[in-house]
């Protein structure tokens, strides 16, 4: 078990995720790309104002980051609780961030914008925050895997390279929001 224990390295996990992060921005940038192709392709975009749900997403979900900043922060400080504390609220927030998805996506159809319809570039809206809330997902599950590594004992180097992890998906999620955010209101 000693053994195992120093012949950790996070390296090759970390470069994983980097891989993750990467081929979901190609993804992403392919969406986007598709839908810039379509819109110009019509001549329309989809048109809508987009669901006041989605701002407040946004502002959840930078608050989620910031949260998870302060549960780094004290990690390196070796205060556990206070870690514990701002994991257990950032896993909250996203939990809100996803109920609020759900809101806009029902808003959206109470105004008759649905997922399957005649205007492609809606459903667009639908696709690019359905597969960003399935990152949120995984993103929430790196955070409770940070958050059980912080209650079990072990080495402080894997529970740092948990935070790490969970911190870099979670970061990269929050940004990759902003941006389709920003797209959807820039491409109507």
């Amino acid at each position: 078990m000693e053994k195992m224990q120093d012949t950790f390295d996070p390296k090759p996990r970390k470069f994983i995720v980097w891989l993750f992060v990467v081929s979901s921005t190609i993804m992403f940038g392919g969406f986007t790309s598709y839908y810039l192709v379509f819109a110009a392709s019509k001549g329309k975009g989809h048109g809508l104002v987009l669901p006041d749900a989605f701002i407040y997403s946004s502002l959840v979900i930078i608050a989620s980051s910031i949260t998870l900043v302060l549960a780094s922060r004290a990690l390196k400080k070796l205060n556990f609780s206070l870690q514990r504390n701002m994991l257990c609220i950032t896993v909250i927030l996203a939990i809100a961030f996803g109920v609020m998805q759900f809101n806009a996506w029902g808003s959206m159809v109470r105004t008759g914008a649905t997922l399957v319809g005649n205007n492609a570039a809606i459903s667009f809206i639908y696709v690019v925050s359905g597969m960003h809330l399935l990152h949120i997902i995984a993103g929430v599950g790196l955070i409770i895997n940070a958050l059980a590594g912080s209650y079990k004992s072990l080495p402080i180097a894997k529970v740092q390279y948990r935070m790490e992890i969970a911190s870099i998906f979670w970061h990269f999620i929050d940004i990759l929001w902003i941006y389709l955010y920003v797209f959807l209101l820039l491409n109507r």
